[in-house]
């Protein structure tokens, strides 16, 4: 059954590779607006990725302030507990100072691998919107350069297409040329025989 649903799969992404090239080859261009587009989705998934991290970020940080200050705060109040020989207060006091000061340590460590997470996440989310702004640029590149191609393609047809309507227009005014030569060899000929065929006999008669 599992070769079963292999064979499936590579048969539809077979389909789909040749589409994609038929696709390809029919508008170029549209299928690399097509790539960009989730390239910029990608991207914008990437940011909301970011600002998850950095609300993060300003929750640990918020959470290791509170915890430096309970931490600090118990640790005054032992001091004034042990001077008044309040050995329960103290003791009391000096366990939670413990517990803070422990939850800071471990918010602490947290925030530590948080920025760590957040920096490369800005890093990499850097690194594809230069690489989308490029691709970008590269599309308009290509853009005019397909632009100009069409553009002299076309000109090249119209031109072709005139060239040709000229060759044809001077074969059919050199034909008329020559319907019109014949025409007039021919009326001449008719009005001249009769004069020519006398002269001929006197010429003869003499």
């Amino acid at each position: 059954m599992s070769n079963l649903f292999i064979r499936i799969k590579n048969t539809i992404t077979a389909d789909l590779n040749e589409v994609l090239e038929q696709k390809e080859k029919q508008n170029p261009i549209s299928l690399l607006n097509q790539y960009l587009r989730q390239c910029e989705q990608e991207t914008e998934k990437v940011a909301k990725f970011l600002d998850r991290q950095t609300a993060l970020k300003d929750e640990f940080t918020k959470e290791l302030h509170n915890a430096d200050q309970l931490a600090e705060k118990r640790k005054n109040q032992a001091e004034i507990a042990s001077k008044a020989g309040e050995t329960e207060l103290y003791q009391f006091a000096l366990d939670e100072q413990e517990i803070y000061a422990n939850r800071a340590d471990k918010i602490r460590a947290s925030l530590e691998q948080v920025k760590g997470q957040l920096d490369e996440l800005e890093r990499k989310h850097g690194e594809m919107k230069n690489k989308l702004k490029d691709m970008q640029l590269r599309r308009m590149e290509l853009m005019g350069r397909e632009n100009v191609t069409r553009a002299n393609h076309r000109m090249d047809q119209v031109l072709e297409s005139n060239t040709d309507r000229s060759f044809s227009r001077f074969q059919e005014i050199e034909n008329y040329i020559n319907r019109l030569e014949n025409q007039v060899n021919r009326s001449y000929n008719q009005t001249t025989i009769d004069a020519r065929i006398e002269q001929l006999e006197r010429e003869m008669n003499h």
